[in-house]
């Protein structure tokens, strides 16, 4: 079908884009990968290397809270990172999904007696071996160290360096299993990747993602934050509520055209040359996906 082998050619040279993005992280810990840290207040500070997923610290007496924790040859580094800032050890790991970007230390951390704790879906898929359709990869299953030992359905709390936590499940958004942490006496959230700051979003079909849910994790996000949270994205720079605005009406406005070409019969090859999200590329299509590769990502995602 010539829908089908359009698809499967942007979907083929985003894979090859990806691999080599993630082909160039698997060097050991002595490459030029840095992990920047930005301090924002009340003990928390988010650590990014601006190749994987954003991570969160939470830093107290009671010790470390994480959010996330990059890529598996980079977690030297990120242990360096934390030590600059505590000598505390890391108590809980939460991963937001269970992408290899996100959980990629996890065996490390928990070897050093970190408890991981995600949503059930996480532990479901890390379980198994798994397939991301959009990179055409298989990741294999996850050694058992590396698994969640909590996992929890709709949300579970937290009562650590005298705050109360929030982890709220949000259903197929970027995947079946995202979760979002609010640390809502400091004001600050942690998105995972159902936010992609300044960049159009990837959203995993095959783990069952949708731009629906990608769209209403922004809007639970909106109607508890105000003019002063700081929002911490899975990729990008740090955020606040006018920048996850911004991004939900590019969500709501691509899903609109794509919805629209779609009930007119316009083939994949069609939809890419008539460029529907042209007034947004130059601000959303210069990071993670191009804005062809983006068409086809949204196209699996739509309801």
């Amino acid at each position: 079908m010539n829908n089908l082998n359009i698809l499967l050619k942007f979907l083929l040279l985003f894979a090859l884009t990806t691999a080599t993005v993630f082909a160039e992280n698997q060097h050991d810990s002595n490459n030029e990968v840095e992990i920047n840290t930005l301090k924002l207040g009340h003990g928390l500070y988010m650590l990014s290397s601006g190749m994987a997923g954003n991570i969160g610290i939470f830093v107290g007496d009671d010790g470390v809270f994480m959010v996330d924790d990059e890529l598996v040859n980079v977690t030297e580094k990120v242990k360096a990172a934390i030590a600059k800032i505590t000598n505390k050890p890391v108590k809980f790991m939460i991963n937001t999904h269970w992408h290899y970007d996100h959980v990629g230390g996890n065996e490390q951390f928990a070897n050093d007696n970190a408890v991981i704790v995600a949503h059930e879906n996480v532990r479901k898929r890390m379980s198994k071996e798994g397939f991301i359709a959009a990179f055409n990869k298989k990741v294999p299953a996850s050694p058992k160290v590396a698994l969640p030992v909590i996992t929890f359905n709709h949300s579970i709390q937290f009562h650590f360096n005298n705050m109360d936590i929030n982890v709220e499940h949000i259903k197929k958004a970027h995947t079946d299993g995202d979760s979002i942490v609010i640390f809502k006496a400091a004001n600050v959230i942690h998105m995972g990747d159902t936010f992609f700051n300044k960049m159009y979003p990837f959203i995993d079909a095959s783990s069952e993602g949708s731009i629906n849910g990608m769209i209403k994790a922004a809007d639970y996000v909106l109607s508890i934050a105000d003019d002063n949270t700081k929002i911490i994205p899975g990729h990008g720079p740090i955020a606040d509520k006018k920048s996850l605005t911004e991004y939900r009406h590019m969500l709501v406005s691509v899903k609109q055209r794509m919805q629209k070409l779609m009930d007119e019969g316009k083939s994949m090859e069609q939809i890419i040359a008539a460029k529907p999200n042209a007034d947004f590329d130059e601000k959303w299509g210069k990071g993670f996906l191009n804005p062809e590769a983006f068409l086809t990502i949204l196209n699996s995602a739509m309801p």
